[in-house]
């Protein structure tokens, strides 16, 4: 699908409200959107290590006009330090370029709490920060009960100040989550997340906890409010927060392949979870969009995305190179896009993939058959 670029702002509107994914672009996405509403575990850095290309990317579409905002779910940190710590990574950013779930959170909680309320805080130096700062008052003990749990991501949780959180939740403290990320990536690997923590406190509580953070509403509210962006762009890494959070706010998505999300999981990816746009990692932010074409019969669904025809017959996904076109593309996600496209049409009318043919293009080589949907 082929976009109207000389539409101004007005072009957000179109592209947002559709749910057609993988769209086409004729010129780079930094000169479409005017802010990036950017992931940073698994986009910018993994853990405490810089993502390969991801400064000189932000630099760069910064010069051409996009303005980058770093919109993340951990809440450990405060603005002040993430940007000190992007700084280090040798990536542009200053405090006020940072939105963290620690302010979502916190401020869904003074929405709702008088000034001065306690508020129990299981998290680290910024979820406290961001409650005091919205004129609440961090406390760390169950007695006399809060008037509120608030729990973020804090490689640094004991046992002591989750049972205290437990105690206070189950004596009455209105519970909320900055996020239900289970896992979150670092330079070593995948890690338990603050979803998993909290998991942990509903099986001990028989509580489930407000979630403030990606892909809620409160989380893209304060992302708007905090970066004033008119024409955003949502940049990430993970299905079920980045892009569920476009998904339901209407805006463009942006997934990337450098954190947990893989291709396989992508193939198998239901309406919420389906980018509007795909690249190896931010430096697809400097090209065009490749434009993918859906078509053919209604049980032998095809997309053609550059040299790539990716064809679902007899429950069977394969390839087949379009003579008229090169088939070597850009970034070597062509092929994926092609089998992605076509995965989904074929899903969206109840036709299954059993089988991927053995002979694959370039960055298919981990695809395997979706599961059936419930």
């Amino acid at each position: 699908m082929s976009v109207d670029h000389a539409a101004g702002p007005g072009a957000h509107g179109r592209l947002g409200e559709g749910r057609e994914p993988l769209r086409g672009t004729d010129r780079p996405l930094a000169e479409l959107f005017d802010v990036a509403l950017m992931d940073l575990d698994g986009v910018v850095n993994r853990g405490g290590a810089a993502v390969p290309h991801a400064a000189d990317t932000i630099a760069a579409v910064g010069r051409r006009g996009l303005r980058t905002v770093y919109v993340t779910n951990n809440a450990l940190r405060t603005p002040e330090a993430v940007a000190d710590r992007l700084t280090g990574f040798g990536v542009p950013a200053a405090a006020a370029d940072v939105v963290t779930s620690a302010q979502a959170a916190a401020h869904v909680l003074a929405e709702r709490l008088p000034v001065g309320a306690r508020v129990l805080v299981l998290g680290g130096r910024g979820l406290r920060d961001a409650v005091a700062d919205e004129g609440l008052t961090p406390v760390d003990s169950a007695e006399p009960t809060p008037d509120a749990v608030v729990q973020g991501f804090d490689p640094e949780l004991t046992y002591a100040r989750i049972a205290e959180a437990a105690y206070a939740i189950r004596a009455g403290a209105w519970w909320v989550a900055s996020n239900a990320d289970r896992t979150v990536p670092t330079e070593r690997g995948i890690a338990p997340g603050n979803g998993s923590i909290a998991a942990l406190l509903s099986a001990a509580t028989e509580r489930q906890p407000l979630v403030a953070g990606k892909p809620e509403a409160a989380m893209h509210r304060e992302s708007m409010r905090r970066s004033g962006a008119r024409t955003p762009i949502i940049v990430g890494d993970r299905l079920d927060t980045d892009i569920e959070a476009g998904y339901r706010a209407s805006t463009p998505t942006l997934l990337v392949f450098t954190g947990v999300t893989t291709p396989a999981e992508l193939l198998a990816a239901p309406p919420e979870h389906r980018p509007s746009f795909l690249a190896a990692d931010l430096r697809g932010l400097l090209r065009p969009a490749p434009s993918v074409q859906v078509g053919g019969a209604a049980g032998a669904p095809q997309a053609t995305c550059g040299g790539w025809v990716a064809r679902v017959e007899d429950g069977v996904l394969s390839w087949t190179t379009d003579a008229a076109t090169e088939a070597d593309d850009g970034d070597g996600l062509d092929a994926v896009r092609a089998a992605c496209a076509v995965a989904w049409a074929a899903a969206d009318v109840g036709a299954a993939i059993h089988a991927i043919t053995p002979d694959r293009p370039p960055g298919c080589a981990e695809l395997t058959p979706p599961a059936p949907r419930d």
